[in-house]
């Protein structure tokens, strides 16, 4: 979900602030059409491109640390039941409960490995894979960034106010989304999407305006 929140902002922002800068120039409906959708998919793979570089950078260094843990399991047991050790005492364990959660832990592998990327490396427990970042990137970037497209393609006479619209429908709607890794409620999350892609647009069609004369 985060990828697709990720990849779905930016695909409007980018796209509808393009095409705010070619309506703001003054340009065609075909130019407009043109940029758009060469920006959906140029922009699209270079976000999807990133996105998986940066995941996979994630998943290697998970996978050489828990390899790490794993030499040290096999070759220094002792002292890696030590460091399980020290951990559950930082937690408040003491006596014969801190010895059985250790040989609880100590008894499967799996687990004591687990606890020692989350508590010695500060890991998370589910690695994230790189290609499903990547096309979740580039699927939420094209399906939102293609919707203010969508009056222009339609042929629509005045295309300018639908598509802001529908593009400040979709800002809202991904920024809903996004709280649900933020504090802040539903709304007030969309309505600061809305106003970040919104401010992007103008900014957009204010240059476009201003280099009307020499396109």
């Amino acid at each position: 979900m985060r990828d697709w929140v990720y990849g779905g902002i930016d695909g409007t922002v980018t796209t509808f602030a393009i095409m705010a800068g070619v309506v703001g120039a003054e340009l065609s409906a075909t130019v407009v059409i043109v940029l758009g959708l060469a920006n959906l998919l140029a922009d699209g793979f270079s976000m999807a491109a990133g996105n998986y570089t940066g995941t996979k950078a994630e998943y290697d260094e998970y996978q050489q640390l828990r390899h790490m843990e794993e030499r040290h399991i096999e070759l220094a047991p002792e002292g890696e039941r030590e460091e399980i050790r020290q951990i559950f005492q930082a937690k408040g364990f003491k006596g014969e409960a801190l010895e059985s959660a250790v040989d609880v832990i100590t008894k499967h592998r799996d687990q004591w490995i687990d606890m020692m990327m989350a508590e010695e490396h500060g890991m998370p427990a589910v690695t994230r894979s790189p290609v499903h970042a990547a096309l979740y990137t580039f699927g939420a970037f094209v399906l939102c960034g293609s919707v203010p497209l969508l009056p222009y393609v339609a042929g629509m006479t005045a295309p300018e106010l639908p598509s802001a619209v529908m593009a400040g429908v979709t800002f809202f709607a991904i920024g809903s989304v996004r709280s649900r890794w933020s504090p802040k409620s539903w709304w007030l999350a969309g309505l600061e999407t809305l106003a970040i892609g919104m401010l992007a647009a103008s900014v957009a069609y204010f240059i476009g305006h201003l280099l009307r004369g020499i396109v």
